[in-house]
């Protein structure tokens, strides 16, 4: 091997059982054709700084930099190794010249700090912030030949060596799956596994917070310099992550598929576009440079071929969101700053971001987006907010031309106090690359190649690799088996979880891996682990030697809320991430070799444990420091939730089920009543016009925008009103010919199931009170054996019914044959004032949809009646209401619906009931149901002085649950008598009726008495059927979009000045005699700035005045006989004047029918020619009014 050909790499890497190494060291040779001196690349060396990042707890937050003690020494045994590595090679290095390398290589200055780690790579500075000073692995040492332009780096672990990257043998793939079988494999003290993580996003952190009580915590840390809120846009795609070729494309939930050979060719394309004919080079570096720092990128991925979004963009792009380093065990994400510097040094796609850090601008942004959120484009949107942040970052993709002008949304976030300077040095040390490729051929494009590849998603994803290149994609093993293009089957089996939790950690990092699945797993999160083999390790595996890449797939918003709390009582927990892949290996290790992993995890721990603290970076808390408010434009909801998420219930269901669902998502976006009354006009013509075209086959939402965008477009083209309301259309793109084809059902990021993106339900309206003159629908969202049937009979036995006139009717659900429901409907359009009483268990939301369109068709309100528990964090009903439910089924006779002490499953039917409202913990739950129907009656169950479950009780249903999802995930909802576990079921039903009858007495005492639980129950219902009942807030969000700003005067005081004026001026008397305006006048407001005179940075600026008290000096009346007005001059607010926008400041008092209060501005004209009067107020009169957005 010539020396031209040879990588020495030496990394002394920080291990925390050795106190003597502080810090890790890379020694770069990169040897190319020129002749070159050793002496000057160990000067390179030596002005690489020791600084670090401090640790950064907690997800995505801002890094600074600072100084780490020096070591004194390296340990002995790296030292040998060192002097192992340098003797072998002094004399290849001893004929070499370094003189294009001559001249040491400067540090990049950010201010006073100064960024270390900066690899070299081809004579250009590769620029990463080090962020190290945390857990990290054994010292590596690797040699090995590698082309000039790309340097490859083995690492070692242990026994544990990494597979070649080139194209896997049969061979190999056999040793795979015969030698190394995990059925062969068992767990004994020997037994270690190492895990890391290898691709993840940013943690999902679910604010517990209302959006308004986010807000107002952002500008109050805004204002006292605690923080500074970043804004960046939200482009309309899906989540794609980069870790290398040999570390792997990611999706969201998957890797090896469709969606993320499409996000390796357009990352790809981004090189090519960035460096042009250097491209080739780059890519390669740009691999190398991620696998040897362990480092994943993670980027929108935004594309017309994955399906259909808000709008088909122009273009096919990525832009980078998150740059994170994984070498150091727990995830270190880049902040912002960071990310944009990186991202300039690589030529890759950047955001737009802004940022805010003062209380002015802050308050201003938030009112900007109010005022913008149901019309807002990007243009307007980026104008607005470029014109009120202290810094804006235009991304190096403009979203108007790349994308178009609908835009998704914007995500604001608390970060660092700093981060404003960090920025300016960034910017002032990085601009904007140039883009060397912009203007030439790189060959067929994403939509060329798709649709010249129609016959299936494999032959796809080999053309997109093909063209992509070896340079950058030099290995498909994760998407086929061979360089033939063979598919193969990456299943593992489920045994490897239970395998690896069982194992010894190697490890801090697998440690605290093993810590989350673990808790996931006994708490039941809805998450699945998919194991797959690792076809990049072929070559190392062995029978007692086996490699795996894992999937978390987590199911439900649910489980990070259910993790965050956890994180709370266990503040060491690391986060639970979004898109989480993990490397695990499964190994043996001899005595000499377990001794050392137990030493160096103890040492470890201590030095962990040491490190810990209580805030978060930057001495902010956990819970500011995960402040985050996502904030969508209606322009982009009215496509994808109102008319691509509805189609489903559009042709499904009718055209009035498609109604009820459209005005329930406008109501819990609390969308404005104007803009209420315009959707639905145009989403009335939308289901007649697709109805008519497709007929009853469904359109496909995945190319909705071929109908969508020239509906709307011609929409749009009737009235300024409907264009404001549309936001842009005619960027029509026909997606058909080239759209990428999906295998199996996936959904836009690769999971195996489809998942909508569907906004939580409200009812059609939210009332405060419910009418009496309507019908009424009771229901019961409960489980069997909640006495609801017993409840029925007793409110039909009622003397006097619920206090009215209106009969009160029962329908027993079993004893109805057929759909329940349609019955139900049947009945109340028959009896359209009766209370009906529907006696049937209501658990899903589904039913709750029934029962709303129900009501709307037949003037009805609906009144939940619920069973009164306490609940837990996944579901509202408690383990203690579950026992009693089954205990009282199991005292049943002759039950109608056969479930009753003589049913086999009684217990299954139970547990089934139960988990059907799984993952809404009880203020959920009750939250919903109150903002559906606008009302909520509980049923007393429980005394809240009882003694816990016993244990026997409690262990039963625990093992009851455990059983219930074994079975449900092999078998779905198959009956419990029948499938795999009918035997383990025969014998827990019959411990459950042992076990329950045993525990009789306790089960007994800590009811309620049914009479007080009946008395309760009928007291709320008369309030409901009086009308007397005022429904519970819910703390929703009440945000609307902005129109003007103003200040909020008290009608009263206006009156009492008026009295005065006319009590001594009898001009004023005589005008006002006739205008009654003690009744007339009951809102007055000084208008500041509108929207659509002033613009909407001129509303938005006087954000920072909200809520606040401003003084007003009335100083004149003017009128004629169309209209009257108080000449008004506001005041100052914390020594700031408060100016009106408007020429003439005044307050309208009056006008004649037929008369614009806005014609009220033209009353100094009319007075300047003698047609209006003016009455001087002198002294001028001082009232305070409140400023607010309207």
């Amino acid at each position: 091997m010539s020396a031209s050909q040879r990588v020495i790499c030496i990394f002394t890497r920080s291990v925390f059982s050795s106190p003597a190494l502080k810090y890790r060291t890379y020694l770069f040779f990169c040897c190319s054709s020129s002749p070159i001196t050793p002496a000057p690349s160990f000067r390179f060396v030596s002005t690489v700084s020791n600084l670090v990042m401090p640790k950064n707890r907690g997800g995505h937050r801002e890094q600074r930099w600072k100084e780490k003690g020096k070591a004194d020494s390296l340990s002995p045994a790296v030292e040998a190794a060192s002097s192992e590595v340098a003797g072998g090679i002094h004399t290849r290095l001893a004929g070499l010249s370094m003189a294009e390398h001559s001249r040491p290589l400067s540090p990049i200055q950010f201010g006073s700090a100064v960024l270390a780690n900066q690899d070299t790579v081809q004579g250009q500075k590769a620029w990463k912030p080090k962020s190290y000073g945390t857990v990290s692995e054994a010292t590596t040492l690797g040699v090995e030949k590698a082309p000039a332009d790309q340097i490859a780096v083995e690492e070692v672990q242990g026994n544990r060596p990494e597979a070649t990257s080139a194209g896997k043998s049969t061979v190999g793939l056999s040793k795979l799956f015969k030698e190394s079988s995990l059925t062969d494999f068992t767990v004994d003290n020997s037994t270690y596994t190492h895990a890391e993580i290898r691709a993840t996003f940013y943690p999902k952190f679910e604010n517990e917070k209302s959006d308004q009580e986010i807000r107002t915590r952002m500008i109050e840390m805004v204002s006292k310099g605690l923080a500074t809120v970043e804004v960046s846009l939200k482009h309309s795609g899906s989540l794609f992550m980069y870790a290398g070729h040999v570390g792997g494309a990611y999706a969201k939930n998957s890797y090896g598929n469709i969606y993320t050979a499409v996000g390796v060719f357009v990352l790809g394309r981004m090189f090519r576009e960035g460096w042009g004919a250097e491209a080739v080079k780059k890519q390669a570096e740009f691999n190398d440079f991620l696998e040897r720092n362990r480092m994943c990128i993670s980027m929108e991925l935004v594309t017309a071929v994955l399906g259909d979004h808000g709008q088909r963009p122009r273009e096919d792009y990525v832009v980078v969101t998150a740059v994170t380093e994984l070498g150091g065990g727990k995830p270190k994400f880049y902040s912002t700053p960071d990310i944009i510097a990186f991202c300039r040094q690589w030529r890759l796609p950047t955001n737009h971001v802004w940022l805010f850090s003062t209380r002015k601008s802050v308050s201003s942004f938030f009112a900007a987006y109010d005022a913008l959120c149901e019309e807002g484009t990007a243009t307007t949107v980026c104008k607005a907010l470029d014109e009120v942040a202290d810094i804006s970052v235009p991304g190096s993709k403009d979203h108007v031309k790349v994308q178009g002008e609908i835009l998704e949304g914007l995500v604001a976030r608390v970060v660092s106090h700093e981060s404003s300077k960090h920025m300016e040095n960034v910017l002032e040390e990085f601009p904007p690359p140039p883009l060397e490729g912009e203007s030439l051929d790189f060959g067929p494009s994403l939509r060329d190649i798709c649709a010249a590849n129609r016959s299936d998603e494999k032959q796809q994803i080999k053309a997109l690799l093909q063209n992509v290149g070896s340079s950058f994609c030099p290995d498909s093993s994760d998407w086929f088996r061979n360089e033939a293009g063979d598919v193969h089957s990456r299943n593992a089996d489920r045994s490897v979880l239970s395998k690896f939790l069982q194992a010894h950690p190697a490890d801090y990092s697998t440690t605290k891996l093993q810590e989350m699945f673990r808790l996931m797993k006994e708490k039941r999160f809805p998450a699945a682990f998919k194991f797959y083999y690792n076809y990049h390790k072929i070559e190392s595996s062995s029978h007692d030697n086996l490699y795996y890449k894992l999937v978390i797939h987590v199911h439900s918003d649910s489980a990070f809320r259910r993790y965050q709390k956890e994180m709370r009582y266990k503040p060491g927990l690391w986060p639970l991430y979004r898109g989480f892949f993990v490397d695990i290996n499964l190994f043996k290790a001899d005595k000499e070799r377990a001794a050392e992993i137990a030493r160096n995890s103890k040492d470890l721990l201590k030095d962990v444990n040491g490190s810990n603290g209580t805030l978060g970076k930057d001495g902010l808390a956990d819970e500011d420091a995960n402040l985050m408010i996502k904030l969508k434009f209606l322009t982009y909801k009215l496509r994808t939730f109102l008319i691509r998420n509805g189609l489903s219930v559009l042709f499904k269901e009718g055209p009035a089920a498609y109604r009820a669902y459209y005005l329930r998502q406008m109501k819990t976006w609390n969308t404005s009543a104007g803009k209420q009354r315009e959707l639905s006009k145009m989403l009335e013509e939308w289901a007649v016009y697709i109805r008519r075209k497709c007929g009853n086959k469904q359109l496909s939402s995945s190319i909705y925008l071929s109908e969508a965008e020239p509906f709307l477009e011609q929409y749009a083209k009737r009235s300024p009103e409907n264009q404001a309301l549309i936001g842009s259309a005619g960027n029509f793109i026909r997606a058909e010919d080239f759209l990428a084809i999906v295998e199996g059902g996936r959904d836009e990021e690769g999971d195996l199931d489809p998942e909508r993106e569907i906004a939580p339900s409200t009812p059609l309206t939210i009332k405060d009170t419910v009418s009496k003159d309507d019908g009424l629908i009771v229901f019961f969202p409960g489980i069997p054996g909640c006495a609801k049937s017993a409840l029925c009979k007793e409110i039909l036995s009622a003397q006097g019914g619920l206090g009215d006139d209106r009969p009160v009717h029962s329908l027993m659900g079993d004893l109805i044959k057929g759909k329940y429901w349609q019955r139900v409907a049947e009945e109340r359009r028959k009896k359209p004032r009766a209370i009906m009483l529907a006696d049937k268990n209501a658990p899903n939301e589904e039913v709750w949809r029934q029962i709303e369109d129900m009501c709307t068709r037949t003037r009805a309100s609906a009144v939940p009646v619920v069973p009164d528990s306490e609940g837990n964090d996944s579901n509202p009903f408690s383990l203690d209401a579950l026992a009693v439910f089954m205990f009282r089924v199991l005292q049943r006779v002759n039950h109608p619906g056969n479930l009753d002490m003589a049913s086999p499953n009684a217990g299954y039917v139970l547990l089934m009931f139960y988990h059907l409202y799984e993952g809404k913990s009880r203020k959920e739950f009750e939250g919903e149901l109150i903002d559906r129907f606008g009302s909520l009656v509980k049923m007393p169950l429980l005394k809240p002085d009882r003694s816990p479950l016993p244990d026997p009780v409690m262990s039963i249903l625990e093992e009851g649950m455990n059983l219930y999802k074994l079975h449900t995930n092999r078998h779905g909802r198959l009956d419990s008598t029948k499938g795999t576990y009918a035997k383990e079921w025969v014998k827990w039903e019959k411990q459950l009726r042992e076990i329950l009858s045993g525990n009789a007495e306790y089960l007994n005492s800590i009811q309620v008495p049914f009479e007080f639980a009946v008395k309760q129950v009928l007291e709320q219902l008369k309030a409901i059927a009086k009308g007397d009942y005022i429904a519970p807030s819910t703390e929703k969000r009440k945000f609307g979009t902005i129109v003007f700003a103003a200040i909020s005067m008290p009608a009263t005081e206006i009156q009492t000045l008026l009295d005065e004026l006319a009590h001594k001026n009898s001009k004023v008397e005589v005008f006002l005699k006739d205008k009654h305006l003690e009744n007339t006048l009951k809102k007055a407001h000084v208008t500041l700035a509108h929207k659509r005179s002033h613009g909407v940075t001129a509303v938005a600026s006087y954000g920072v005045f909200l809520n606040r008290d401003v003084p007003v000096h009335m100083t004149a009346l003017i009128f004629n006989d169309k209209m009257a007005a108080l000449e008004a001059e506001p005041g100052s607010v914390d020594g700031e004047q408060i100016r009106s926008k408007n020429q003439w400041p005044h307050v309208t008092l009056w006008t004649a029918e037929g008369v614009l209060a806005k014609e009220a501005n033209l009353l100094p004209q009319l007075l300047s020619e003698g047609k209006a009067t003016r009455i001087d107020i002198s002294p001028p009169v001082k009232i305070s009014g409140r400023l607010d957005f309207y």
